[in-house]
């Protein structure tokens, strides 16, 4: 009798210590999943670019701020495409330069915006608030601007490509680049959590895996084997689920590397979307430049 009520303690115990890690984990979710950063580092002038500085009302009282960098600034009248760029969790626009630089060689323009709570956008982050945030981006090119909706492309990398597939599923797009991106949130708490209830505990679920089949422009899926946060599998997935056109690019080392841009490779498929618009390869099942392994 004393062993058995023994056990029981020592499991209600291990149930309480559960329950209680559970709720600290649902009460946390916004500090593990957005990693702000409001000072921003530099511009587009430190590479010689010249932009121009967007703010973007989102609410009565809120603003969202953002960067609109011409690849051509003598010839503002071409009909070249734009870049909706939607960085990851973590930083902000500031720490983007070295992709608005390789966009912009592509003869791409480029507008990148910080969500709600990053760089010089007010109020904080939220995955409800980041959808509100890329459809008024979007808005604002096709307003503002005057942009043809086939003359947008979205390019998302990480928790940009959830944000970027939601904005896809729901508008009229010239294409969409997913990089380094995630199945859902939930996917992702099962793995870094397997022993808890973890589609009960989620609150930012980024259900990308459903929204992508709804998403009828151009898809090009980027990933690295060696992603050491977002597994393969995940981009895998994505493509998968998505309709054709598609094609899926294999990239090298880390989750924040990004030594691939450098790759001809890598080149030639972001310009075969922004500039060449050649598909006539993507339906195969995966096009994988493995040369990691040649």
């Amino acid at each position: 009798m004393k062993l058995l009520k023994m056990f029981l303690i020592i499991g209600l115990i291990g149930l309480g210590l559960f329950v209680a890690f559970g709720v600290y984990l649902y009460l946390v979710q916004d500090k593990m999943v957005f990693f702000p950063a409001r000072e921003l580092e530099a511009s587009p002038a430190d590479i010689n670019l010249s932009f121009e500085e967007v703010l973007i009302p989102v609410t009565a009282t809120e603003n969202i701020h953002g960067w609109y960098i011409p690849a051509f600034p003598a010839d503002p009248e071409s009909d070249h495409p734009v870049v909706l760029f939607f960085h990851g969790n973590g930083g902000n626009i500031s720490h983007r330069l070295p992709t608005v630089e390789f966009l912009t060689e592509t003869g791409a323009d480029v507008f990148m915006i910080d969500y709600r709570g990053y760089g010089r956008s007010d109020g904080r982050p939220s995955e409800k608030n980041m959808y509100e945030d890329a459809s008024a981006a979007y808005r604002w090119l096709i307003g503002g601007k005057e942009i043809t909706p086939e003359r947008i492309v979205l390019f998302g990398r990480s928790l940009g490509g959830a944000v970027a597939i939601d904005l896809a599923s729901r508008v009229e797009c010239g294409g969409l680049i997913v990089e380094s991106s995630f199945s859902s949130a939930v996917d992702m708490g099962r793995m870094m959590f397997p022993y808890f209830p973890v589609s009960l505990l989620v609150k930012h679920r980024f259900e990308s895996i459903s929204k992508i089949t709804r998403v009828k422009c151009p898809i090009l899926i980027t990933h690295s084997r060696d992603d050491e946060m977002v597994p393969f599998r995940m981009g895998r997935a994505l493509y998968d689920k998505a309709r054709t056109p598609k094609k899926m690019l294999e990239l090298t080392g880390g989750h924040n590397d990004r030594d691939y841009m450098g790759t001809a490779a890598y080149r030639k498929n972001l310009e075969n979307m922004l500039i060449k618009r050649d598909f006539t390869d993507w339906r195969s099942v995966a096009d994988v430049q493995n040369s990691h392994r040649r």
